[in-house]
């Protein structure tokens, strides 16, 4: 049974997943591209750190960052094991609910080109091209996507 709960992003477990995306992330886009946040980010307020766990095996992650006026999804990633199972839309859909509840009508992120399945995920989620927002400047392999909740 696959459980998706807040969890604290500093565990072996999960620093080591995070080090694995960081590296997969590296081998498509340049360091400039590469909007990522680190463990101690992850742990400040504002920020949910979502993990989907099937009983205690760590299978993927996802953020949401209460940004004020609307709410930003990061760190989605899920293990190349545990791909194909839907459990992407399950943590978008808890980040979601997260915001939602926190008072936010919007959610917002930056994906990039190079990821077709991560891009149709948020198309099918109800996700729509947007500009550049918050500190993200104009980058040719950015995707900028928002969803009205």
């Amino acid at each position: 049974m696959v459980s998706i709960a807040i969890e604290n992003p500093d565990q072996p477990d999960i620093v080591a997943l995070l080090r694995a995306a960081d590296d997969w992330y590296a081998t498509l886009y340049p360091a400039e591209s590469n909007h990522l946040l680190d463990v101690s980010t992850l742990q400040q307020p504002g920020i949910a750190f979502f993990v989907a766990r099937d009983d205690g095996e760590l299978l993927g992650f996802g953020a949401v960052a209460d940004r004020g006026d609307y709410a930003e999804i990061k760190r989605m990633y899920l293990a190349p094991a545990a791909r194909g199972r839907k459990l992407g839309r399950r943590i978008l859909q808890a980040l979601e609910r997260h915001a939602a509840q926190g008072g936010q009508d919007c959610c917002r992120l930056e994906t990039g080109i190079h990821q077709p399945e991560a891009i149709g995920l948020y198309r099918s989620a109800g996700y729509q091209d947007v500009g550049p927002f918050g500190s993200y400047g104009p980058d040719p392999l950015s995707l900028f996507m928002e969803k009205r909740l």
